[in-house]
């Protein structure tokens, strides 16, 4: 009798935590941009966050759904890869609104302009919309048509994850291009770290296709460099902080 009870405490605490790691793996990296949205929204500044974070991301998880045409994996991550598009979407609305809000003089730059330089700099949501389609529907086409390639379909599944490991680089480019990491927020660093320390893990051990995982520790090796870029720059100052803007500095957002 006693044996019951204790397999059945066994299997209920077993589903729990199967339940809150499925609950972290989808909606884990959404969190992280919570913060960095309430910053934005309160300052109306959204100069410290890299909006080509977001389009690492689209082409990440759009490429993510189309590899599972041509190879299974957990309907965990086609949901994570779901929520994290229109978290994307989310975050460059606001961010194009704050803009377009603060630079009123500046020429509107438009999608159909097809001007490179201007790429991914538009002056409408709409734009990055049509752009975001646009690359689905090509993509879609170009794997209808090499599906039944497996050579094409782990070449899109690397493709996919690599690109999603190099997320945290335009950020990290952005704080060396201003010598600074004012106006990033830091929780949400912390939370890309603890959230793909997490997500590596798993993909470790519910053995994920074997790019998903090589690319996660790629993925965290950039977090822990941006991690050191705030303690650099916060420690050898490279230009003075800025008193006109209210930004959330790193000193307060650790």
């Amino acid at each position: 009798m006693e044996d019951e009870v204790f397999d059945q405490i066994v299997s209920v605490f077993h589903s729990l935590v199967s339940w809150v790691a499925a609950g972290a793996m989808v909606f884990g990296g959404v969190v992280p941009y919570i913060p960095q949205y309430r910053d934005i929204r309160r300052t109306q500044n959204a100069e410290g966050f890299s909006t080509y974070v977001c389009l690492v991301l689209l082409v990440a998880n759009i490429l993510r759904i189309l590899f599972r045409f041509g190879r299974y994996f957990e309907t965990l991550l086609l949901w994570q890869s779901i929520i994290m598009i229109a978290t994307m979407l989310i975050m460059l609305n606001l961010c194009t609104n704050v803009r377009t809000a603060s630079d009123l003089n500046t020429k509107r730059r438009s999608f159909v302009d097809f001007d490179w330089s201007s790429f991914w700099l538009w002056s409408r949501f709409l734009d990055y919309l049509q752009c975001v389609l646009a690359f689905t529907l090509t993509a879609a086409y170009v794997t209808y048509l090499l599906l039944d390639s497996a050579l094409f379909v782990e070449s899109l599944g690397f493709l996919a994850v690599f690109t999603e490991a190099m997320l945290g680089t335009p950020q990290l480019y952005c704080n060396y291009q201003n010598k600074c990491t004012e106006g990033m927020s830091i929780k949400m660093v912390l939370m890309w770290t603890s959230g793909d320390t997490f997500k590596t893990g798993y993909f470790l051990l519910t053995q994920a296709p074997v790019q998903f995982w090589t690319c996660g520790l790629l993925q965290v090796l950039v977090d822990f460099t941006i991690l050191f870029q705030v303690y650099y720059y916060s420690r050898y100052p490279q230009k003075p902080a800025s008193h006109t803007v209210s930004h959330t500095t790193s000193a307060k957002a650790l």
